[in-house]
């Protein structure tokens, strides 16, 4: 993720030092999320836990506000919307980390570690639970995952959006033929 940070924010002129601290910070909170089952946002929290983390820091107060803004504003479900360029990259990189091959590996890590099954195909996806057996990663890709491409905001990180999303549309169609013994 650090990596896609770099090559998105060269593109976009963004400051580097304060991407490349925010793309590090910016998940901290992630076992609170995951520990409450979503009650508690962990883009929220994972700026609450960075502030005293970068306080000493030799930045200026607006990089440090800056780096806060990123990590609270990443989050595809959060209520903060990026504002400054290197928060725009950080949320981009951060959405891209979730879709193609890495986000569909991603989706079924995460599915299987809430004991999901492989896929649930009786059950519409409306009627699913997140945090639930139902969670699966077929589920991540209908809810969560199809949207991303349409909510990426620089021009890079657009262009890698349309070809990861692509593979992602082939990989389900194919999926959901193999899984129904059609292929």
């Amino acid at each position: 993720m650090v990596a896609l940070c770099q090559r998105i924010g060269d593109a976009e002129h963004a400051d580097l030092t304060v991407l490349q601290i925010a793309a590090y910070l910016h998940d901290i909170g992630r076992s609170y999320q995951d520990n409450s089952n979503g009650a508690i946002c962990h883009a929220e929290k994972g700026a609450q836990l960075a502030k005293p983390l970068i306080k000493d820091l030799a930045l200026s107060f607006d990089q440090k506000q800056n780096i806060l803004h990123c990590i609270k504003a990443h989050r595809f479900r959060g209520n903060c919307r990026p504002e400054t360029t290197e928060a725009k990259v950080l949320f981009d990189a951060d959405k891209l980390d979730a879709i193609g091959a890495v986000g569909i590996a991603r989706a079924y890590l995460f599915a299987g570690e809430l004991g999901a099954r492989l896929h649930a195909p009786e059950i519409e996806i409306k009627d699913t639970r997140a945090y639930s057996r139902e969670d699966t990663g077929f589920r991540e890709y209908k809810v969560k995952l199809v949207k991303i491409k349409d909510r990426i905001i620089t021009a890079a990180g657009k262009k890698l959006a349309r070809d990861r999303h692509q593979f992602m549309k082939e990989f389900f169609k194919r999926f959901s033929c193999e899984y129904i013994g059609e292929l």
